[in-house]
């Protein structure tokens, strides 16, 4: 962690106690956590939803369209490459489709054959 300075640790409601909080605090890390009913809305809170949903759309085009979960590779390195592989294939896609002003850039449709 001291490679990274300021670091952002993002979580959900189960991440809390003080004692971790005060942990994190001394390790330099800010804990971005939603609040509970009893609790004064936290800093940076009004961010959350936002960023769950991007998330969440990252982790389903992921899994779904590059369907990464089945990869086939066998070692660490195979599975980086087939991972970075499908990644970039999307990348160059979402490039592509925005420059040709395509009504989805987040898709790999035309691509499919």
């Amino acid at each position: 962690m001291a490679d990274r300075p300021r670091l952002l640790l993002i979580s959900d409601r189960g991440f809390a106690s003080k004692e971790f909080e005060n942990d994190l605090a001394l390790r330099g890390i800010t804990l971005l956590r939603p609040s509970f009913k009893r609790e004064r809305k936290r800093k940076g809170e009004g961010l959350l939803k936002s960023m769950r949903q991007l998330i969440e759309s990252v982790n389903d085009t992921l899994k779904g369209q590059l369907d990464l979960e089945r990869h086939g590779g066998r070692t660490f390195e195979g599975v980086a490459v087939r991972v970075a592989q499908r990644v970039l294939a999307m990348a160059a896609a979402i490039c592509r489709n925005h420059k040709t002003g395509a009504p989805i850039t987040r898709s790999l449709v035309a691509f499919d054959h």
